[in-house]
């Protein structure tokens, strides 16, 4: 039932919203189907075709909604269409994207709604992520991240947006935002919002499948090559991020033998080539940060000072208070803890309630020696931190202090 979902969950809503023009029906209808599929396929198995059942149950979800409803000419417009049979093929594909997943992503990301709606909407209707994980992504509040997409939805209704694939000719324009659809939803796969286990691998494969059919795409956009770069390096370290227990281990701690030098010498291969095209952009800046870490045989090897000079850069391209906090960090490994400090006290009103800034902040005063300080704020970090193995590790580590609770 879970790969069902996975693999059919987006192609189901988009087909119910190509027919409808209605997104909140769709994703309702389409919950509908899936909820009858708990019920059902434990009893009479699961369909030779889980798809066509998944989405003719749902179609016919919508149908009665609208039979309820209908009192306008348009509603039964919607009504007649949907009557078809639900082999209806799908318009002809005009925009030479071979993978269905990546075809309805770049349907999504319409030019029309702002950049960061375009990204939240996509994650939320088509891969199926929670609006507190979206929330988390985008550093806001599940309401304020749930209203967001409300008003998306009422733009493209009111507007009139059509929901199409576009021409081969158009994807350039709805590129960076397909881009940031990949990036989240692997970063959301590489460390979770929340739940028991801190890695949620099928996320970080699809991310990384879906960022391989865009470079094949678009083999002249380096950011695409990037983006495939970045995603390759930071998942080469998955095996060893956590202990038997499932806890995290830190950077500096991980068993560098149990990374995967294939990927890393792929990613360092693809960065490489794309850095030869163009002035970097912020996926391979990334990825070269990435690639400092993942080719420092030992921790104490790493080029910290690189790190912090590749952060400047990449927070001259994208200045974002993230950005600002990891190059605090790599100020503090490459000029010690006392330089980086001071940076930390201007995140505090655009971070609140990040729970890795305290964190952040608790470790220098740990390295400072200055434990009771660093209790307090690891304390701060504990009472703000969501996911259980994020909890685990800052327990860990406020013990380690030694300080009675």
């Amino acid at each position: 039932m879970a790969a069902a979902f996975r693999a059919e969950w987006g192609r189901v809503v988009a087909t119910l919203i190509r027919v409808t023009g209605d997104w909140d029906l769709a994703e309702e209808c389409a919950q509908e189907a899936f909820a009858r599929a708990l019920e059902t396929w434990p009893v009479d198995g699961v369909p030779r075709n889980p798809g066509a059942w998944l989405t003719t149950t749902a179609r016919n979800h919508a149908l009665n909604r609208l039979r309820r409803g209908a009192t306008e000419t348009a509603k039964l417009r919607e009504l007649t269409a949907m009557s078809g049979p639900p082999e209806t093929p799908d318009p002809p594909d005009v925009s030479g994207v071979s993978d269905d997943r990546l075809r309805l992503i770049f349907t999504c990301c319409h030019p029309a709604l702002p950049l960061d709606a375009r990204v939240a909407l996509t994650l939320r209707t088509l891969l199926g992520l929670s609006t507190a994980e979206i929330a988390r992504a985008f550093l806001v509040s599940e309401t304020a991240m749930g209203q967001r997409i409300v008003r998306a939805k009422r733009k493209i209704r009111q507007a009139g947006i059509p929901y199409r694939v576009p021409p081969a000719h158009l994807l350039p324009e709805r590129t960076a935002s397909v881009l940031g659809v990949v990036y989240l939803l692997f970063n959301e796969g590489y460390a979770a919002s929340g739940g028991a286990d801190p890695i949620r691998g099928g996320l970080c494969a699809e991310a990384i499948r879906l960022a391989r059919v865009l470079r094949d795409l678009m083999p002249d956009e380096p950011e695409a090559a990037g983006l495939l770069a970045l995603l390759l390096l930071q998942d080469s370290r998955r095996d060893a991020r956590q202990d038997a227990a499932g806890d995290l281990v830190p950077l500096e701690e991980q068993d560098r033998d149990r990374w995967d030098r294939a990927a890393i010498a792929e990613g360092t291969a693809l960065l490489d080539a794309a850095l030869r095209r163009a002035a970097p952009g912020p996926y391979q800046v990334q990825a070269a940060i990435a690639a400092c870490h993942a080719t420092a045989r030992r921790a104490e090897d790493t080029d910290w000072p690189q790190i912090a000079a590749l952060y400047d850069r990449l927070l001259a391209l994208t200045p974002s208070p993230v950005v600002r906090l990891n190059r605090a960090v790599a100020i503090a490994m490459a000029d010690g803890p006392e330089a980086a400090l001071p940076l930390l006290d201007d995140l505090e009103a655009d971070l609140p309630g990040y729970h890795l800034l305290p964190a952040t902040r608790a470790d220098l005063l740990r390295r400072l020696d200055r434990p009771e300080e660093a209790a307090a704020f690891y304390r701060e970090a504990l009472s703000l931190a969501r996911a259980e193995p994020d909890r685990r590790f800052l327990a860990r580590r406020l013990a380690d202090l030694g300080l009675a609770d």
